[in-house]
């Protein structure tokens, strides 16, 4: 009898484990049939222009007969490895393995950006690493994907009006905890990247004026180093004025443009004050980029040499592995920070717009794409998505061109290094992943 039981169960388990097999193969192959296939294009197209522009940076030719896993080209391949291992993980996973514990992947994060400032490394300059061994991860990094997902997890909830101010601050906090803990280590490059949740928060609702807000901040914000302070309230005065004289002249109007020009006012001394209490070197670097200063063997160098570089290309370029300024190493931080010169150096005009062009339609198509999504969470963690890549790509390629202050950011699926490329990859098939789950439901 009992042996009849065992052979029973033996059956059983081994046709239920069958089943299950069966049924998550068919899922994985419904998921891969579905998944976008121009998102995953575009992505391994960027990943491997990356590989070999980080090759043409590291490339001597006097050492070019060896390929050593040891150089940057080499860890980057083992990098990219990886980075597809993880895809392919993200593809077969459930997708409540990412949305049910959003909440407890943000808290994760933010214990190890607490841990990164006590025990921390410091590389240029930032305490942002942790060493495991060989290996360096950098937490701010993936602090990125964990806050998209609990921050969509949170604007999603169908009890949540963006359109309510106190709404908006709560949404708002989510992203200003990390971005606040990554300012200490300090490394103000990864903490900007954190705004980008302004985008999400504008297509759930936020009124179009904060957007117009921190437009003006910008504006008042370079002004007041550019001008005269006097000069400047003038013509603020002059703008409340005609504000006034275009509406209802009322006591509350009267009122509501006084309190303007005093906060605008008060805003521009106080832009003006912190500048006068930076280091000399970091107001160099300020004055540099607003073009006050001229110190192209100090601040401005890495920038002065990276506009050579791109201007150098010309119209197609000097050809791959033939960029003088990136054989000769006057840019610094070329694999990282800088790499867009390389595309500039060696592919020219030409090479720049189709990387741009490539760019844009990996935006546009996660926009257009996360408005075809049935899951607010889905539109949401999207548009986030989309935000964090943009803002990358804006900053990066500023810098580079002098348009922005240096501040070390990665340019997404090019720039050297594992922990940013691996972020890179979570974020966007954690997304494709729920756009293939979504046409296959």
């Amino acid at each position: 009898m009992l042996s009849a039981l065992e052979s029973l169960l033996k059956i059983f388990l081994h046709a239920n484990l069958n089943r299950s097999v069966q049924v998550t193969m068919g899922t994985i192959k419904s998921v891969l049939k579905n998944m976008d296939k121009p998102l995953v294009l575009v992505y391994l197209l960027l990943v491997a222009a990356g590989w070999f522009n980080i090759y043409s940076v590291v490339y001597d030719p006097e050492t070019a007969a060896g390929f050593s896993l040891a150089t940057r080209y080499g860890k980057q391949l083992i990098f990219i490895g990886l980075s597809l291992v993880l895809a392919s993980l993200v593809m077969m996973a459930d997708l409540r393995v990412f949305t049910q514990f959003a909440y407890l992947y943000y808290g994760l994060c933010i214990l190890l950006l607490l841990a990164v400032l006590v025990v921390g490394t410091e590389i240029s300059g930032a305490k942002s690493w942790i060493k495991l061994g060989s290996l360096s991860i950098q937490p701010s990094e993936f602090a990125k994907v964990a806050t998209c997902l609990a921050f969509a997890k949170y604007v999603s909830q169908p009890s949540i009006n963006m359109k309510k101010p106190r709404q908006q601050i709560l949404a708002a906090l989510w992203c200003l905890f990390p971005m606040l803990l990554i300012l200490l280590q300090p490394d103000a490059g990864s903490a900007l990247v954190f705004l980008a949740f302004i985008f999400p928060l504008y297509r759930e609702g936020m009124s179009g004026w904060v957007l117009v807000t921190g437009l003006v901040a910008v504006f008042l914000f370079v002004a007041a180093l550019l001008v005269n302070r006097y000069v400047l309230m003038g013509g603020i005065a002059l703008v409340v004025l005609f504000l006034i004289w275009r509406n209802k002249r009322t006591f509350r109007n009267i009122a509501m443009g006084i309190a303007l020009f005093a906060t605008c006012s008060l805003y521009t001394l106080g832009v003006e004050y912190a500048f006068e209490h930076l280091s000399p070197h970091q107001q160099t670097r300020i004055n540099v980029l607003l073009g006050k200063e001229q110190d192209i063997r100090g601040a401005g160098y890495n920038v002065n040499q990276s506009k050579i570089a791109i201007g150098s290309g010309g119209f197609w370029g000097k050809g791959y592995l033939q960029g003088t300024q990136t054989k000769f190493n006057f840019v610094p931080e070329q694999s990282t920070d800088f790499i867009f010169c390389t595309i500039g150096e060696e592919w020219g005009w030409v090479g720049c717009t189709v990387f741009l062009g490539a760019y844009l339609f990996l935006l546009s198509r996660l926009v257009v794409l996360a408005e075809r999504q049935k899951s607010p969470y889905a539109r949401v963690y999207a548009y986030g998505v989309a935000g964090i890549f943009f803002m990358h790509l804006f900053v990066n390629v500023g810098m580079t061109i002098g348009l922005l202050p240096v501040i070390g950011i990665p340019l997404p699926f090019f720039s050297y290094g594992g922990s940013s490329l691996w972020a890179f990859t979570l974020l966007l098939f954690i997304f494709i992943k729920m756009d293939a789950r979504q046409r296959f439901v």
